[in-house]
């Protein structure tokens, strides 16, 4: 099984992260991890975005990548600071081809035929369809499927707990991206480990 892959079917459902202030971010992954969500993706959306990636891999059990890699110097800070896999919003021809020399797991963004041509043309099968619901929704990814279904994808934006498990029922689709479990400010344990559990309950 492919590396990312593997990633993909360890739970339905993908935190994704915006950390503010790295100081939060064990607390973070530990509420995740207990709730059954162990693949964790911290966007480099954030200052402390470098550092949380490094706090989070100290958490028993946690597998930590970066999202929001736009480009390869992006690509190089995140595997330096300890990501596991990579996810980009898009694909370019000069980020796949460093993301697959370096040989990380990577999940880049397609959001028509021609970014999934692009990709397999890398040599790349897995995707992140992204912005999915402002995209056409399941509706839109599902006609994707159709000429592509050796291809393999984690719908991520504007996927809700409510509307997780519709996506999660086709076998294409091996996890979805969630933005829901962790809420801005200084984290509550308790409510991310509680969103956790529910979300890892959708598993297909």
């Amino acid at each position: 099984m492919d590396a990312i892959e593997k990633i993909m079917r360890t739970a339905p459902v993908i935190p994704v992260l915006v950390i503010d202030d790295a100081t939060h971010a064990r607390s973070i992954a530990e509420a995740l991890v207990a709730g059954g969500l162990p693949v964790l993706e911290v966007t480099l959306r954030t200052a402390a975005a470098l550092d949380a990636i490094a706090e989070m891999k100290k958490v028993p059990g946690a597998i930590v990548g970066a999202g929001t890699v736009v480009d390869v110097p992006g690509l190089e800070c995140a595997i330096a600071a300890g990501a596991e896999f990579i996810v980009s919003p898009g694909l370019t021809d000069n980020l796949g081809k460093a993301a697959t020399t370096k040989g990380i797991p990577f999940l880049p963004g397609i959001a028509s035929a021609g970014d999934i041509m692009r990709g397999l043309d890398l040599g790349l099968t897995h995707f992140k369809f992204f912005p999915a619901e402002a995209n056409g929704g399941l509706p839109a990814l599902k006609s994707l499927i159709g000429p592509f279904g050796q291809c393999r994808f984690c719908p991520t934006g504007g996927i809700k707990q409510d509307t997780a498990a519709d996506w999660l029922a086709v076998p294409e689709i091996l996890c979805v991206g969630g933005s829901w479990l962790v809420g801005k400010g200084v984290p509550d344990a308790a409510a991310i480990e509680s969103a956790a559990r529910a979300a890892s309950a959708l598993r297909n």
